[in-house]
């Protein structure tokens, strides 16, 4: 069992026995001294006990989590429970209005008072204000509907004994009319409550957003970064979980990786602003104001499936012109490379323009997994030897961390080396591929060289 469910199972528990002691002791006495307004507030305490134990029954159902029958959990029993006992409090009120409405009509004798009524209705308060503040609290913090009508009951009955405790002065004073008086005014106090309640419970039975939640939700969600906009949102609540539906706008440049971590977050975000809450996200990629000319182009290829490289874009007095390199299948028709990358033409014309100059240099898709194995030492020092030799009189330096492995291809060669931290990027590059363009002028066995630069520090 969850923690909260033994809260409120315990605070269930307490609730019973409270009412089940004032209700017997109001009842009693209230037979004793012939007490039309006591009888009615012990039989609203008894009400108040069959709800109760309705409750604690309740609260061992409610929290069970969702199954294959109920898939957002067994909450939406308590606020039937509610309104079961709504209904118990009407049927009671209207009896009571009958009874009294009865004994003003036809005169029916005062009660006969001591001290024993008033010193038990005092007790009775002070319980009551005691287990409804109780409930109360609990009922906020597990945001439990029966739990919540409990403390109603409870609360109703502090205002109920004191207008029983007036009835009697009254009584006591020669206002004959006094005991019929105070227990007409139970019994409005028990529909004025009961319709409170009623509102509250048929709210959430109708999926009513709680007062402020779907607003918090938004704001919560809003604050996670990566997320554009949140188009919409709806809200409905089940027991004590808000459960969410979003669709939240997410740059459609964003790999899905990218987007299941802001849907994480955002999870995270909802619950620390409503504590209990299930979201159910859905993304909407969109292109945001500063996607470049690049981005919206990779966005093309990757929704149509493509690898491609190298895109470069100028704008020529107005004109643009975009190169890219397309990889695909080395043993693919050159008719049905060509068409592929017509295709991709053609897509990003439809987003930029016809007067867009677009040229696609098609190549052959480097295999994934190439077989091979590490090449001898002897091997690999000749090429780290070769490799510093023709860094000697550049901008790099220090060429270290060579690897060199034979495949199927020809030999693959990595290596690390170092150039002055305020070099630029470019330069850097440029340098580089001049040492790896001799390096297989030299070897014409190397299929490929990868480089990797990096400052002296690091």
């Amino acid at each position: 069992m969850t923690p909260i469910h033994n809260v409120k199972s315990r605070v269930a528990v307490i609730s019973i026995f409270a009412s089940a002691a004032m209700a017997a002791a109001k009842f009693v006495v209230g037979i004793a001294i012939g007490s039309l307004a006591l009888i009615s507030e012990a039989l609203h305490s008894s009400v108040d006990l069959v709800a109760t134990v309705i409750t604690w029954m309740v609260v061992r159902v409610s929290d069970r989590p969702a199954d294959e029958e109920h898939h957002y959990g067994h909450g939406k029993i308590e606020s039937l429970s509610a309104l079961g006992v709504i209904a118990m409090l009407y049927v009671l009120a209207g009896g009571i209005l009958v009874q009294a409405y009865s004994h003003l009509r036809e005169g029916a004798p005062p009660p006969t008072l001591s001290a024993i009524p008033f010193v038990l209705l005092l007790v009775d308060i002070a319980v009551n204000f005691w287990r409804a503040r109780a409930l109360h609290r609990t009922a906020l913090d597990t945001k439990s509907q029966a739990l919540e009508a409990d403390a109603l009951h409870f609360a109703s009955d502090v205002f109920g004994s004191s207008a029983v405790i007036i009835g009697l002065g009254l009584s006591a004073f020669g206002f004959a009319w006094g005991d019929a008086a105070a227990a007409i005014a139970v019994a409005v106090l028990i529909s004025l409550l009961g319709l409170r309640l009623a509102r509250s419970t048929v709210e959430t039975l109708l999926d009513r957003a709680p007062e402020g939640a779907s607003e918090r939700a938004t704001a919560a969600i809003r604050t996670v970064p990566g997320v554009v906009d949140v188009g919409r949102l709806r809200m409905r609540m089940v027991g004590s979980t808000h459960f969410i539906d979003a669709i939240v706008q997410v740059p459609r440049t964003y790999p899905i990786d990218r987007v299941e971590e802001i849907k994480r977050r955002a999870q995270e975000a909802v619950t620390k602003a409503l504590k209990d809450a299930d979201l159910t996200f859905t993304a909407v990629p969109v292109a945001r104001d500063n996607e470049s000319v690049r981005e919206r182009i990779m966005v093309i290829a990757r929704n149509s499936g493509l690898a491609v490289h190298h895109v470069t874009v100028h704008d020529l007095g107005g004109k643009l012109t975009v190169s890219i390199d397309l990889e695909v299948d080395g043993d693919m028709p050159l008719a049905a490379a060509h068409a592929i990358a017509h295709e991709l033409e053609r897509s990003i014309r439809d987003e930029f323009g016809e007067d867009v100059e677009v040229d696609t240099h098609i190549e052959p898709l480097e295999p994934e997994l190439p077989l091979g194995t590490d090449a001898p030492p002897d091997r690999v020092e000749t090429i780290k030897g070769a490799l510093s030799g023709f860094a000697a009189n550049g901008a790099i330096h220090d060429i270290h961390s060579v690897r060199v492995r034979n495949t199927d291809a020809g030999e693959i060669v990595n290596f690390h080396c170092r150039a002055a931290p305020s070099m630029s990027v470019i330069k850097v590059h440029e340098s580089v591929d001049e040492i790896e363009r001799a390096l297989r002028r030299a070897f014409p066995t190397v299929k490929r060289v990868i480089s990797h630069a990096e400052p002296p520090d690091a």
